[in-house]
């Protein structure tokens, strides 16, 4: 597919494609397209960018994984197919390790997503995200992350179905979890275990978001993207509280002025 340089949503539909293609390819099910046109749909509505809500919980995300025991990147097929090298970066920069979690389960995915992040991994060690970190210290960073997913021997409790499934040296020992996806059960599921929950999701109103410690109201490439940048700085210490009702009002706020652009 040729989409032209100029095109005004190149980005987004060079987005769509990567999933088609994906798809096509066996590593997504069938409604991946589904799933990412709803975010879409919300992105629309926040004019296509990163407003000043999202990258307070950009920073606030970030804090919290650097100063997590065990944090961990959880990602499904689509964040996998659109941010995974971002992820591999985040989480060589923050200490944290990757864990494959996928909803419509099957060894095929797997096989193929776990690859895939393994193909990322090695990708992302050949370039250093900053002048400041030399090329063979970042590798040694990047060799560091580990991948979980491919033999899940732990629950996580009062969930059914595939999504239950996780890695006891993964997503059920961690303290603080990046979940860059809408799934409002284990969201739920996550913090009654006693988790940080980080969330990525367009949607303010959704469950996931609601429920989260920390909601980033962003499309996870523009979030990943700059939370790599941020992170290389490393953390910034801040003594205010996260509020994050706070934070989703501010994020329907933008919504609001946003609209308010579009119709006059």
């Amino acid at each position: 597919m040729t989409i032209p340089d100029d095109h005004p949503r190149r980005k987004s539909l060079l987005s769509r494609q990567k999933i088609v293609d994906a798809q096509a390819a066996g590593l997504l099910a069938d409604s991946a397209l589904i799933a990412h046109g709803r975010g879409e749909a919300f992105d629309y509505l926040i004019g296509e960018r990163t407003t000043d809500s999202a990258k307070r919980a950009e920073r606030e995300a970030l804090n919290r994984l650097f100063r997590a025991k065990s944090p961990v990147i959880s990602m499904n097929g689509n964040t996998t197919v659109l941010a995974g090298r971002e992820a591999i970066c985040l989480a060589a920069l923050t200490g944290s390790s990757v864990e494959i979690n996928i909803f419509y389960r099957t060894d095929d995915r797997m096989r193929l997503l776990l690859a895939e992040i393994h193909r990322m991994k090695d990708y992302v060690m050949k370039k250093s995200p900053s002048d400041e970190i030399e090329l063979e210290r970042w590798k040694d960073m990047v060799k560091s992350v580990k991948i979980h997913g491919e033999n899940p021997d732990a629950k996580i409790p009062h969930l059914e179905g595939p999504r239950a499934l996780c890695c006891s040296q993964g997503i059920f020992q961690a303290d603080v979890i990046l979940v860059p996806l809408e799934d409002g059960d284990r969201c739920e599921a996550l913090v009654a275990m006693g988790k940080e929950v980080i969330v990525v999701d367009l949607n303010p109103l959704s469950r996931t978001s609601t429920t989260a410690s920390v909601t980033i109201v962003d499309e996870v490439i523009r979030a990943m993207q700059r939370m790599v940048i941020m992170a290389v700085e490393g953390p910034l210490n801040t003594d205010q509280d996260w509020d994050n009702r706070a934070a989703l009002v501010d994020a329907l706020d933008e919504i609001g002025r946003s609209t308010k652009l579009l119709s006059s």
